[in-house]
Parts: C-alpha cells; structure tokens; sequence
C-alpha cells in the first residue's frame, strides 16, 4: 500500500507530462521540449539539445546549439503529431501556430479523452495487482477476512482519490482547449 501512492503520484505525473504536449490556442514550449532527435547519435529530447522559447503567443523558437541538429529537429516536428510545419531558416527552427479552429479543438479533447483513459487504466492496473496481494494474504492467513474488505476499502478510496484527480485535470485542459 505504501508503494502505491507512489506508483499513482508517477502515474498522475507522466498524464500530466503527456498532456503538455496536447496544445492549446497558444504556443507552448513545453508542446515540442519532450520531442525525441537523434543527438549525434543518441536519442535525446530537443530541450537538451537546444533552447526552446516562445517568442509571442503563436510562435516558438528552437535554437540548437549545433546548427547540424536543425534538420533532426525539423524531422522529429514532421513526425510528431503537432500537425505543424517547421520553418528552418539555417539558424533557429520556427513553429508558428495558426489560431484553432472548432474542429481542431474538438479533435484535441478527444485526444485528451484518450489520454485520460489511458491513465485510468493504469490506475486500475494497479488497484488489481494490490487486490490480488490482499486476496493472497487472506489466502496464505497473514490477514482475517475482516481485515481484507478493510483493506480493500482503503484501497478504493485512494483510487478513487486519484481518479478525481484525472478528472480534474481532463476537465481543466478541455475547457483550455475550448477556450477561444
């Protein structure tokens, strides 16, 4: 039980993480930061690779700190599910975001409704494996039956907790992406 706050903090994190990457109306550099490019090499994420701003609200600016990278971060853009067309000018990478249309908006809280799902998933993954733990150690007799639904109890509750706190967040980014 101890461990599992844990491994749902992390979960709750990682959804959070992928949400960044849904973008809204403005330009975020947290939207293109997690992008993988091959570095010389090694697979790392355009922000350790170079330095990534947002200029104005519609615009970001990736400045790579080897000009050579400018192509793979152009490719890891193309290849990414942004939907937007990279403008290398031999020294930085622009991205310039075009205002959302309803349709677009409407696509991106579906995808935010995936992704909700997906961590509810997880959350319920693991709810059954420390349910199959509790259910063995009323089997094996380290636990009464008593104690067993009072464990089961604690342990929906905290799940609970945590799946309110996917809604939230889900709520919250919908109505930042419907927001005009």
């Amino acid at each position: 039980m101890t461990n599992l706050k844990q491994d749902l903090e992390k979960v709750l994190e990682k959804y959070q993480q992928e949400l960044k990457s849904v973008r809204t109306g403005r330009a975020n550099p947290h939207i293109v930061e997690d992008l993988i490019i091959d570095y010389f090499g090694t697979p790392t994420p355009i922000k350790q690779a170079a330095n990534v701003s947002a200029s104005d609200a519609r615009t970001i600016v990736i400045s790579p700190w080897n000009k050579d990278s400018l192509v793979d971060i152009e490719k890891a853009i193309n290849e990414s599910e942004l939907g937007i067309n990279p403008i290398n000018d031999g020294e930085v990478v622009r991205l310039s975001f075009p205002p959302l249309t309803e349709e677009r908006r409407v696509e991106l809280t579906k995808i935010v409704g995936q992704k909700s799902e997906e961590a509810r998933i997880k959350v319920r993954k693991l709810r059954e494996k420390i349910r199959e733990e509790i259910q063995q150690d009323e089997k094996d007799g380290k636990i009464s039956e008593d104690d067993k639904t009072k464990k089961e109890k604690d342990l929906q509750k905290i799940i609970d907790e945590y799946n309110e706190k996917i809604e939230e967040i889900h709520k919250k980014k919908e109505e930042e992406l419907m927001t005009v």
